[in-house]
């Protein structure tokens, strides 16, 4: 695992060039693109959304792609449409920002559910149809989608279907006082970004989303990922729990944790990092949680402190 370590490593010291004090964040955003998983970025303006992903596709040397989603947009907007050629007499594919390998939504709860709907396909099968007639996607390929949590207003919340096709969730919060500092002297002249090098090519990246497959995972630990998720369908202030594509993203996320971390076996360590960040998007809480301002990340801490946590040697052939 050695190699998906120095990979991943790469990577993220190359994006700290840019973001600053957010290892956690980044790793997620890494862990998120290893699993070929998609990430949506929940936070207030100016925190380094955008730049997140851009950085990503610097990288890795993907192309990449900005669709700035607003309540007029339509689902051709996204996935491209299909225009008549006078001369060859023929329809032509004219593709969408959505053909991209690393594709930011930016603000995409102010897209109407209609619009909305275009990326579901592309998220979960990576393909589109345009006109009756499909369209691959390139690999590798990821959406990394962010909202405002705070502005309502001439917003569409994401309905249940589309939250669950993200991976993760994460929020990039707000720096420290170093931090923010140290931002300020990177940004006098010019933006970091500005010079930001590939460090790794993209079939490398397809080469450790394949490898990571292999992490080992003990029977004990899928046990307690699966009891995790169960938990949530059975709270009483879960509306709606953690569906089984919830679970696996458990699963993934671990396998990627453990590569990172330099281990070819997931440890239940793993999955209690990546609980929240997996798992808080796709708990829909009840009306009196509501009530009492009670989150999905307050829930799912009550429920860490129940589920058993397995023990003993959980490497492979132990």
């Amino acid at each position: 695992m050695t190699d998906i370590q120095s990979f991943s490593e790469k990577i993220i010291s190359n994006i700290e060039k840019v973001i600053v004090g957010k290892r956690n964040s980044v790793e997620l955003a890494v862990i998120s693109l290893l699993c070929q998983g998609h990430l949506l970025i929940e936070d207030v303006p100016g925190v380094g959304k955008t730049v997140l992903a851009r950085s990503l596709a610097k990288s890795l040397g993907c192309d990449f792609s900005r669709i700035q989603f607003t309540p007029d947009m339509l689902p051709s907007d996204v996935t491209g449409v299909s225009i008549y050629n006078q001369v060859s007499m023929q329809f032509e594919f004219r593709p969408g920002p959505i053909m991209a390998q690393i594709v930011l939504s930016d603000e995409i709860n102010r897209a109407t559910p209609k619009t909305q709907a275009a990326l579901l396909e592309a998220m979960e099968e990576h393909q589109i149809t345009v006109d009756g007639k499909t369209h691959i996607l390139p690999r590798p390929f990821m959406v990394l989608a962010t909202q405002n949590p705070i502005e309502y207003e001439g917003t569409f919340p994401l309905p249940e279907a589309q939250l669950d096709r993200f991976l993760v969730r994460l929020t990039l919060g707000y720096p420290e006082v170093s931090d923010e500092i140290n931002i300020l002297e990177r940004q006098q002249f010019q933006h970091p970004i500005n010079d930001l090098q590939q460090v790794a090519p993209a079939d490398e990246l397809l080469e450790a989303q394949e490898a990571i497959k292999s992490i080992y995972v003990a029977t004990p630990v899928k046990r307690y990922i699966v009891d995790i998720t169960h938990q949530t369908r059975q709270h009483v202030d879960v509306y709606l729990g953690a569906s089984p594509r919830g679970s696996l993203a458990l699963f993934r996320t671990g396998q990627a944790r453990a590569a990172i971390e330099g281990r070819d076996f997931v440890l239940p360590d793993d999955i209690k990092a990546l609980v929240k960040p997996a798992l808080s998007h796709r708990v829909i809480l009840g009306p009196a949680a509501r009530l009492r301002d009670l989150t999905g990340e307050q829930i799912l801490e009550e429920i860490l402190g129940k589920v058993p946590v397995p023990g003993g040697d959980l490497r492979a052939n132990s």
